[in-house]
């Protein structure tokens, strides 16, 4: 039977057995459960971005640019700067369930979810805009979107401020998927 020293504010407690003898498992963490677990996941959605962003360059006269798009599409210079922000707070996201501990059934769970929705949010870009299919996206985009909301859910047990963190990107890829149906039906 565990039991745990009363937590001080000076750190967390040290976990004993029923000897009293301490439990070295908060000592060994994985070193991605500290400082370098936040940059590799910001490196991981780096690179989700920058592939992703080769798929969606678009130059005067590509595709994207010639198709008829909704009214409530955005101006092409508001998808830069919410990208980033929202590829930073899955990062951070992400970094916070590891830090739950790597070594827990429940959080491996929760960050293959995440890098499934990573990799769907990385082919919905070269099939809707690489592969120019409106309707390859859709499919995508839904399955991304059921991906996130899993995510969320496998997350929110584990550290609620992670799952909170995904709630902007969730609310943008809901947008995204309207303009990408918007798409579809108007070309």
């Amino acid at each position: 039977m565990q039991t745990a020293t009363p937590t001080s504010r000076t750190g967390p407690t040290n976990p004993t057995d029923s000897t009293g003898a301490t439990d070295d498992r908060s000592r060994h963490r994985p070193l991605v459960e500290g400082p370098l677990g936040l940059v590799l996941s910001l490196v991981l959605v780096a690179v989700v971005a920058a592939v992703g962003g080769s798929a969606t360059a678009t130059g005067a006269g590509s595709w994207y640019r010639t198709i008829e798009k909704p009214p409530w599409n955005p101006p092409d210079a508001v998808f830069g700067p919410v990208w980033t922000l929202l590829y930073v707070l899955m990062a951070v996201a992400a970094w916070l369930v590891v830090r739950e501990g790597v070594r827990r059934r429940e959080v491996r769970v929760a960050l293959v979810a995440y890098v499934v929705q990573l990799a769907l949010n990385l082919a919905w870009s070269v099939v809707f805009f690489g592969l120019e299919s409106p309707g390859g996206g859709v499919v995508v985009i839904a399955a991304l979107l059921a991906s996130i909301v899993a995510t969320i859910m496998l997350f929110r047990p584990l550290r609620p401020l992670a799952a909170w963190l995904l709630v902007p990107y969730l609310a943008w890829v809901a947008f995204a998927a309207s303009l990408n149906v918007a798409v579809l039906v108007l070309n």
